[in-house]
């Protein structure tokens, strides 16, 4: 008897619905069924979006080279000129020049002095240029556990809905719970993987900027190293 109920229940509405056509439901509208799970999971996509934006132009910024810069170094090095060295790593804004500089403000020590000089900066440059990634690693985490949150308490809404409704059964009193429960997954599950392709797109980044970090540290250590002619 109870399955005949809903049967005649979801044919009465299939019918009203044929009847009188297939309304859309308007986004923000539909974003709103998700309940309050969603706003969490709303903040968290801005954070992410922000975070990325924001470490990719200052990564991109960092990663902007002149390919001549240690040339120059080398050529003013080489002629004894440390002060035009050290001015032309000063009007310099690189995480290289940074380096480069610190170098240069400690030749006459012993190398080893030197090479841990320019390490501390590199350390330095590299937490600077990683911070907020920390932040998009949770975000890509935590979102679709938000969303599954969103999920166990729509099903719960679905089946108190059930339970209170008896033998009379309506479909519009568990549509509530339902969009609760499918919206909220969705939506965690975009912005979790949005923001996990967007924290591997910096990573990636960062890796590029230590390359050439490490490849800036070994060409002045070898001119350090170099004799004097």
């Amino acid at each position: 008897m109870d399955v005949l109920t809903i049967l005649q229940v979801v044919t009465t509405e299939t019918t009203e619905m044929t009847s009188t056509g297939t309304k859309e439901e308007p986004f923000i509208s539909l974003v709103m069924k998700g309940g309050w799970v969603m706003i969490p999971i709303l903040i968290l996509s801005i954070v992410a979006v922000y975070i990325f934006f924001e470490r990719y132009f200052a990564i991109k910024k960092a990663q902007h080279v002149d390919m001549n810069f240690m040339n120059r170094i080398r050529d003013y090095i080489m002629d004894g000129k440390i002060d035009a060295a050290n001015s032309l790593c000063q009007s310099t804004s690189n995480p290289v020049a940074r380096m480069i500089e610190k170098g240069i403000s400690r030749v006459g020590r012993p190398l080893n002095d030197v090479t841990a000089a320019i390490e501390n900066v590199g350390r330095l440059e590299i937490y600077k240029l990683e911070k907020g990634l920390p932040t998009l690693a949770t975000v890509s985490g935590g979102a679709p556990m938000i969303g599954f949150l969103g999920t166990v308490i729509g099903m719960v809404q679905a089946f108190m809905e059930m339970s209170n409704s008896g033998n009379n059964i309506n479909v519009d009193q568990l549509s509530t719970g339902i969009y609760t429960a499918l919206i909220t997954t969705v939506a965690g599950l975009i912005v979790g993987i949005i923001a996990f392709f967007a924290y591997n797109i910096l990573v990636a980044k960062v890796e590029k900027v230590v390359n050439n970090l490490e490849a800036s540290t070994t060409e002045f250590m070898d001119l350090l190293n170099e004799p004097v002619k």
